[in-house]
Formats: structure tokens, sequence, C-alpha cells
């Protein structure tokens, strides 16, 4: 087979051997992985590459930042700090949501320009919090980062339908862009781990910008041909005006997935910062270290992560016949998971809850995408993911914000979110029906369409 054999073989050479054999077999199995279905001839695999490694940095960050911005604060001084996390972890989302969406359907050219820039912007704010780490600045710092690694995702939304091989959906595009996104989150957070014990958060900050820097190369890496806007017709979350510019209105269909992955996002972000100070919480009134906070977070951590990938697993394989009825049946199992939570109270519970919010999550997501490409006409689809992607993240920041102003007490928060899942669920299930809780910003209805006509659908009011 061409590999030279050592004249004497030992144990250590046999590993050695052995070792750079399975090696080479899993890089080649990823990169069979990342160029299946045409994905190299379309230019998926360069946005593959790219999006990895924005997950990369996230995860990366978080490893540097944990002690600084949370485990090494007391529980009373995190909650007197809680105006302080609310603005590093959700201003990010709330300073995207509304400038990026309208943004991109101005952006004519430039958009790999922009997800380039966004990464080295990124890496430059973690060059100033490596070296003011213990200064006021790591603040403002961590939040810009923050800001540019979300407008990135937004960015990769409105690109992915432009490097779409012919051969797969974008549902199962965005399935395996996100599988592929969580794992690299999760090998390049444990290397971070390692470099974070060997040279401390500043050391495990500096490898963060490193990994921006080769994020920023493979952005610019991706296919020219995602610049081509000439023809696209921006997507509309409310009805057009008369006299407004040409623009595309979303089909009742998409406004159910938007409602129903919407409740499902306040969900999954109520639980990343909720989480959080409970575990803080329970186990400072224990007496236990940071060290045990921080395990006992990783187990709602590696439950959430768990069901991210089951999500996506099962949302690449799966043919969305009636996506609306699965939306409301990912709100519906949410909703169950939060009352469980709310009745029998503790870890475990609250596990259960990130296994499935993030399963639903996934394929709620699933059935959106999937939904926008059947239902919008092709000059319209890259408006419409990037309009989707900012308000799912308005959505995460509601849920964020529950989560940090609740008293850190698990049978309180969980009927809280009890209660907005339900809420939820009934306006989901409302506008499929073409009514709403919301009063109506529209005057009339406008005729529900069929799957794969041009014709407009009402959106009961609530979009």
């Amino acid at each position: 087979d061409g590999r030279r054999m050592p004249r004497k073989l030992t144990v250590t050479r046999v590993a050695a051997l052995r070792g750079r054999e399975l090696g080479g077999n899993a890089v080649a199995l990823f990169q069979r992985a990342t160029r299946a279905d045409g994905a190299d001839r379309s230019g998926l695999t360069s946005l593959t590459y790219a999006v990895m490694l924005n997950y990369a940095s996230d995860a990366a960050m978080a490893v540097a930042l944990a002690n600084t911005l949370f485990f090494a604060a007391s529980s009373g001084e995190s909650r007197g700090r809680v105006a302080l996390y609310l603005l590093i972890t959700i201003a990010p989302f709330a300073l995207v949501a509304p400038v990026i969406g309208p943004a991109l359907d101005r952006i004519q050219r430039g958009r790999r320009l922009a997800m380039c820039l966004a990464s080295v912007g990124a890496a430059l704010m973690c060059v100033v919090m490596a070296l003011n780490f213990d200064t006021w600045l790591l603040y403002p710092a961590a939040l810009g980062k923050m800001v540019l690694s979300k407008s990135f995702l937004v960015l990769k939304a409105a690109v992915t339908p432009r490097v779409l091989p012919p051969e797969i959906t974008l549902s199962t595009t965005n399935a395996r862009l996100a599988v592929f996104g969580l794992a690299a989150g999760g090998v390049f957070g444990a290397v971070a781990s390692g470099v974070n014990w060997a040279f401390g958060s500043a050391g495990a900050l500096w490898f963060t910008a490193v990994l921006c820097v080769a994020g920023a190369v493979l952005a610019l890496r991706i296919p020219a041909w995602v610049e081509v806007t000439e023809g696209e017709v921006p997507a509309s979350l409310t009805a057009p005006r008369p006299a407004a510019a040409r623009r595309q209105p979303l089909s009742r269909h998409v406004v159910v997935g938007l409602w129903g992955n919407g409740s499902i996002r306040v969900l999954t972000g109520f639980l990343m910062m909720f989480a959080a100070f409970a575990v803080k919480a329970q186990t400072e009134d224990a007496g236990q270290s940071p060290f045990v906070q921080l395990l006992l977070l990783g187990v709602i951590g590696a439950a959430a992560g768990a069901g991210g990938f089951l999500g996506n697993a099962l949302g690449s394989r799966m043919r969305f016949g009636r996506p609306d009825q699965l939306v409301l049946g990912c709100v519906a199992a949410t909703l169950g998971s939060t009352v469980l939570a709310a009745v029998l109270s503790g870890l475990a519970t609250a596990a259960v809850v990130g296994l499935v919010g993030a399963t639903a999550s996934a394929l709620a997501k699933n059935s959106l995408d999937a939904v926008i490409q059947d239902d919008l006409p092709e000059e319209s689809r890259a408006s419409a993911f990037g309009r989707s992607e900012t308000v799912l993240q308005l959505a995460w920041v509601s849920g964020g914000a529950v989560g940090l102003l609740l008293p850190p007490t698990y049978w309180i928060g969980f009927l809280v979110v009890s209660a907005l899942l339900a809420l939820g669920l009934a306006q989901t299930w409302l506008v499929r029906r073409g009514t709403s809780l919301l009063p109506s910003r529209f005057p009339g209805r406008r005729r529900q369409r069929t799957r794969g006509s041009p014709e407009t659908a009402p959106v009961g009011g609530g979009s």
C-alpha cells in the first residue's frame, strides 16, 4: 500500500503507524463528508470551513472567559452584575437583529468581504481582551466579539442559498452546517481548555484570535458567485405598501415556522442564562467549589449539545411533507419538558429540557428552511434567510433576558417559561388557521398559497 515499514517492529512503532493510519483515515473521512453531494463544486465546502471556524472561535472564547465573566464572582456579586451580563451576552443579538437583516438587502456586492471583516474584527477584539484581561476593556471587547460573531452567522444565512448543491436541499445543507459547526466547537473548545490550562485565559484568547484570522481567510475563499445579486427581490416580514419597492411577502407556512421557531428560541435563550445562575446558586448554598459548578452546568450543556446533534442529524434525513404539524409538535414537546421541569424541579429535569429543547430547535429550524425553499422564489430566498435569522436571534434575546432577570429557582423559572411557550404554541396554531393573538397589522387577508405556487398567504397579523 506504499507505506514504508520499519526494519524492526516494536510496540511503539506499531502504535505510531496505527495512529498515523487512523489519523489519515479520519482526515479522509472528514474531507469526503465536507465535499459530499457536489459541495466542493458549488462552493459549500468553503462556506462549511468558514462556519466551522466561527463556531470554534465562539467555543474557545467561552472557555477563555468562563472564570472571569461568571464563575469568579460570588452569587451575590453575580446578581449585582446582571446588567453587565445582560449587556455582554444579550446586546449582540439586539444589535444584530434590526440592523443586519435590512442591510443584507442593500448589499449588492461584498458579502464575502463582509464575512471576512467580521472575522478580522473578532480577532482584533480577542487581541484587545488578551492584552487587557484584568481591566475594564475586557467587557466592551467581549461585547464586540459577540456582535461580530452573530453578524457572521446572519451573513452566512444569506450566502447559503448561493452555494447550494443541486443534489441536496437547503434544510439538509443548513443541518450539515450546524453539525459541522457543533463538532468544530466541541473539538476546538477542548483544545482551548488545554491552552487555558497551560498558558492561562490570555493564552486561550490569543488562540481564539488565531481561529478568527483563519476564519477570515476561509471566508475569502468562498466562490465569487455568491456576490451575484442581480434580480434578487427582498423578502418582507410585513405586507408591502403599494408605493414601496418590489418585495416578496412571506407565505403563511413561513410565518408559522417563524412563530414556532421563535417560541423554541425563547426557551433555548432562557435555559442558557437561567441554568447558569440556578446552578451557581444551588452549588454555593451547598458550599461547593466553582469547579463543581462548571461540571454541573456542563451536564445541561452536554444534554443540549447532544440534542443539537440529534435534531440536525434527523433533520438532514427527513422529508418535510407537513412542516406546520412538525413545528407545532416541536413547540408542544418543549412545553411538555418545561412543565415537567417545573413540577419535578432539579438539575436532571433541566438537562431533559436542554435535550428536548435543542432537538426541537434543530428540527423546527430545518422545517423552516425547507418551507422557505419551497414557498419562496429563488430570487428572494437569500433575503428571507437573512431576515428569518435576525428574527430568531431576537427571540433568543427575549428568552435570555427572562432567564437573567428571574430568581434562580428552578420551579419559578420553568413555570414562567412554560407560560411563554404556551402563548407561543397558541399563537403558532392560530396563525396556521389564519388568525392571531395579536392585533392585525394587515387590513385584509391574502390568499393561501399552495405549495409551489406564486400566491401569498394570510399571515394572521403577528409576523
